[in-house]
């Protein structure tokens, strides 16, 4: 494979020179609570325990704990067990007046509970004031919803203005008054299927977060403290790659070994330099470009090995690039300064190929929607198509370089490409706004993260740069290790939540960092040429693939005994055009594809 300076398709050099309240519709979106009130047969009895405190390290308060937990068991629906752990412990989940409130505003016995709630004890006139507010505003809905308008006018000008809170809402609530009908309103309810109960069960969970806990234990407050746990263990976790959920019995932590770092295949079906290699968003299938101008498609079985599903011939120069469809069930294959073909993935059969007279394609992607494609030009140009292969847009990019990678953004708005050598453009098409990532050196290639708000960025003086897009464009990482100066090296993210870096290399490894620290946690040798391009497998974290000069494709696991490596495909394809696998594998289908009938 040759430098900068050979006679190198684009896809194999880069040419160096040398980033206060909710809307009055909120008002009818009401959740169902599990429990209404809880216990109210629950007697105090004297404790049987002297500690104030519980747990190992002392640093939990016995009756919050027990109060807790009690709240948990009426929200999960165990309303008898919460009320037996009431009566053992002799801890009430709430004292008899916050009961007696609780019951009012689950009846609508909207006046006493405002008498109630002037005897709870609560200190803070504001607290007070706040959830006085959210009971006026239930019963002014409420009293609308009932055609009662003079009532609904007395509670806003009566009660609600008085207490100077969140003037804002009372504005949205006078002009309520004004537009609204009261069937209007009535319909907001109904079209939910809200009855008054549930509504007012949702007031009860707003109520909850604005009275202080010890009056009210907030909902779901058990769940969300096991929740924190787990994301601090899983956050201290240095290779967390579980496939498992966390566990509650245990205390979380994963080994190296949960990295993929073990070859478990090596594919061996294309008779030349592997160039791209992708996994389909399903992780089902593994899509492969390569300099032996076909594409090929391969399938995981139910026991994880890949398998040749199509091999896909029609380009008539390499193949530089693969892209799936939001569905996994199209693939797009384009050629080197060439066409795009577009696949269909279960039959093999080519559906449609894209050309422009004198003009070849280096690059393309999809829209989220399906619905259409993007196409890098070698005449700097950009160019959407719809499916049936109609040029919807056109426009002239500012590249200056044939790196052919860009991205289309998850909102489909956003467009990432290569402006200059050193620069890569970030395009919003709705506002028009242009960014700009600017490097010191020579940009070969990059990826997105899933959540497309983090950009990769391989360049030519053996670094990968991290880059936040959606807060800047701000550098936050960079990840070094790894050889490159002469050829295009693909990296990506990988593993649980992304939290790895995996890239190629010109001396024949694989390279695995930490997304966070930075550090080079493994080095994966196996290959005898470069490695060009990896793809970590988005449904398995443990499932790293990785595409070669030496004319493989390697896929790489978690170190597990029970594993045994395989070889699968070879250099040459039979003549019935069914690719010789060998008897242990299924059979590739070879499609053909000349574009007459599609155009």
């Amino acid at each position: 494979m040759g430098g900068f300076e050979d006679d190198e398709p684009p896809s194999k050099r880069a040419r160096a020179s040398s980033v206060e309240s909710a809307s009055l519709s909120d008002c009818f979106s009401f959740s169902k609570c599990a429990n209404p009130l809880g216990s109210t047969m629950a007697r105090p009895l004297p404790s049987q325990g002297k500690e104030v405190m519980v747990g190992s390290k002392g640093v939990i308060k016995k009756e919050e704990f027990v109060r807790i937990i009690t709240k948990t068991l009426y929200s999960l629906g165990y309303e008898k067990s919460g009320a037996v752990l009431e009566e053992e412990s002799g801890i009430t989940l709430h004292n008899p007046m916050v009961n007696l409130f609780r019951e009012q505003v689950i009846d609508g016995k909207w006046d006493n509970a405002m008498v109630t709630l002037n005897k709870i004890g609560l200190l803070d006139e504001n607290i007070v004031k706040s959830a006085a507010f959210l009971i006026l505003e239930q019963k002014f809905f409420e009293l609308l919803r009932d055609d009662n308008v003079m009532g609904a006018m007395k509670t806003l000008r009566s009660e609600i203005t008085p207490l100077d809170v969140n003037r804002k809402r009372v504005h949205e609530l006078s002009s309520c008054m004004i537009s609204c009908s009261p069937q209007q309103l009535f319909l907001g309810f109904s079209k939910l299927g809200i009855d008054s109960s549930a509504s007012r069960l949702k007031l009860l969970e707003e109520l909850e977060k604005v009275l202080p806990p010890t009056v009210m234990v907030p909902e779901r407050r058990l769940e969300n403290l096991v929740e924190q746990a787990l994301t601090v263990q899983r956050d201290a976790c240095y290779f967390h790659n579980s496939i498992d959920g966390l566990s509650l019995y245990i205390d979380h932590r994963c080994g190296k070994d949960q990295i993929p770092s073990r070859t478990l295949q090596v594919l061996r079906a294309h008779r030349d330099e592997v160039w791209f290699i992708q996994f389909s968003n399903n992780g089902k299938y593994l899509a492969s470009a390569s300099n032996d101008k076909s594409a090929m498609i391969w399938e995981a079985d139910e026991d994880g090995e890949l398998l040749l599903k199509h091999t896909l011939n029609g380009h008539e120069k390499s193949v530089m690039m693969v892209a799936w469809s939001p569905d996994d069930c199209q693939l797009l294959t384009c050629g080197v300064e060439e066409t795009i073909r577009r696949w269909d993935v279960e039959s093999g059969k080519c559906l449609h190929v894209y050309e422009k007279p004198g003009i070849g394609f280096i690059s393309c992607a999809w829209f989220p929607d399906g619905k259409q494609i993007l196409s890098g030009l070698t005449d700097e140009h950009f160019c959407i198509w719809d499916l049936d292969g109609k040029e919807v847009d056109c426009w002239k990019g500012q590249r200056s370089t044939k790196t052919p990678d860009f991205v289309v953004g998850k909102d489909g708005k956003l467009i990432i490409s290569m402006n200059r050598e050193k620069t890569i453009l970030l395009f919003d098409r709705e506002t028009k706004q242009e960014r700009l990532i600017e490097e010191d050196h020579t940009i070969t290639s990059f990826s997105l993260s899933e959540d497309g708000d983090f950009l990769l960025v391989n360049l030519v003086n053996e670094a990968i740069h991290l880059w936040n897009i959606r807060n800047g464009p701000i550098r936050v990482n960079r990840y070094s290790g790894h050889k490159q100066n002469r050829f295009v090296i693909r990296s990506c993210f990988g593993g649980s939540e992304q939290a790895f870096i995996a890239s190629g290399s010109e001396d024949s490894q694989v390279y695995i960092w930490h997304r966070a620290t930075g550090d080079l946690i493994e080095t994966l040798a196996g290959h005898s040429g470069t490695v060009n391009c990896v793809s970590w497998n988005p449904a398995n974290p443990h499932m790293l693939a990785s595409a070669s000069d030496d004319h493989t494709i390697r896929i790489w696991g978690a170190k597990k005994a029970s594993l045994k490596r395989k070889d699968v495909g070879s250099s040459s394809c039979s003549s019935n055009g069914i690719h010789a696998n060998g008897n242990t594998h299924g059979n590739g289908f070879v499609h053909q594809c000349n574009g007459n009938s599609t155009k």
